[in-house]
């Protein structure tokens, strides 16, 4: 929001900017549009950028001259069919590398798929997905998100702040992030939104729960028992909120060598007794796979650009398996006009001849 703007004789602008919070972390990025912009009109000589907070009253009447009284607006992704939040309870089960390789094997399954990277501290899912670069604003202004050479429409804080750097936030302004991606980001029609949801069940998870009561979870977890315990507290906190568990994808779920033997390194069957657990389908067993991370790390998600490889097999299955649980929303029957009285159809086929009946 813009404070103030002066102009003095010489040619020089001094723009105040009002922030939300005294910690904005695209500060910066403020700065260098307004140089950059006002700098660029003919006449001025040079640019001064101030900066100051709104109070909280101040905050209160642009949310409410904005139309965000609270939680998302009606009509907020009204064009996207199925939000699925894929959790873990726990960080280093391979949740973002899931996330990015089910978003590309849905778009290759003839599904439209956009991924929003909720791990505000640890965002990946621009590398996985292969963009890095600013986002536009269209005439509504909403923020059109990007989308990658597998076709998943992208959205993340990386694309925000600069290359690599740390966002410290507190709660409240992990809630406003996630609100604004949800509610000022131009999705359009999706089949599927996968949100990578940060490590743990806390203020995202609940977030999350407040503003999309209608999304469903996904559970990503390693064989090993320990993973497989606090990957069901992920499931726990969705049944505390009301959200519907979709289903688990195992993940690193045995290697395989050149010569051909398995080793399970993680252990065995800990994807299958959670979804016991939890009463829900295993949909995938994703093995452990070095290719998988290669093209992670290239951002070319393997399920597309590999999809004969074990991994991406396995990927493209639970991918499948998502589409089979998400339920399909069947065309409904116009009924006719009361003044305007239904044709009957003719009717068709083989006549068929008449028993006479024994006399």
């Amino acid at each position: 929001m813009v404070r103030s703007i002066e102009i003095h004789p010489d040619g020089r602008v001094d723009v105040v900017v009002s922030l939300t919070t005294p910690g904005c972390p695209i500060r910066a990025q403020f700065e260098r549009a307004v140089v950059d912009n006002v700098g660029a009109i003919e006449g001025v000589t040079s640019v001064g950028v101030g900066f100051d907070v709104l109070s909280d009253t101040e905050k209160q009447g642009l949310q409410q001259k904005l139309g965000r009284p609270g939680g998302l607006p009606e009509g907020a992704l009204a064009k996207v069919k199925n939000v699925i939040c894929v959790a873990s309870g726990k960080g280093g089960v391979g949740k973002s590398t899931m996330t990015a390789n089910l978003a590309a094997a849905l778009t290759a399954e003839g599904k439209s798929a956009g991924a929003l990277d909720c791990d505000v501290y640890g965002y990946s899912i621009p590398r996985m997905l292969g963009v890095n670069s600013r986002p536009e604003v269209n005439a509504e202004r909403k923020i059109i998100p990007l989308e990658s050479p597998s076709g998943v429409k992208v959205m993340s804080i990386g694309f925000f702040v600069e290359e690599n750097a740390a966002v410290v936030w507190r709660g409240p302004m992990l809630h406003k992030a996630i609100q604004q991606f949800l509610e000022d980001v131009d999705w359009g029609e999706l089949d599927y939104l996968l949100l990578d949801l940060p490590p743990g069940t806390g203020d995202v998870s609940m977030t999350l729960a407040q503003l999309l009561p209608q999304a469903k979870i996904l559970v990503v977890t390693t064989p090993q028992p320990a993973a497989q315990s606090v990957a069901a507290r992920a499931a726990e906190m969705a049944a505390k909120v009301d959200l519907e568990v979709l289903g688990v994808v195992e993940n690193m779920s045995g290697f395989t060598a050149p010569d051909g033997q398995r080793f399970t390194i993680f252990g065995e069957g800990g994807g299958q007794e959670l979804a016991d657990e939890l009463d829900v389908p295993l949909l995938g067993k994703v093995p452990l796979e070095e290719a998988l991370r290669e093209h992670a790390d290239a951002g070319d998600p393997l399920a597309t650009s590999e999809p004969d490889a074990p991994a991406s097999i396995a990927i493209r299955q639970a991918a499948r398996g998502i589409i089979a649980t998400t339920p399909v929303e069947l065309p409904l029957m116009q009924a006719v006009a009361a003044d305007m009285p239904a044709t009957p159809a003719p009717i068709g086929g083989t006549e068929l001849p008449v028993v006479q009946a024994g006399g």
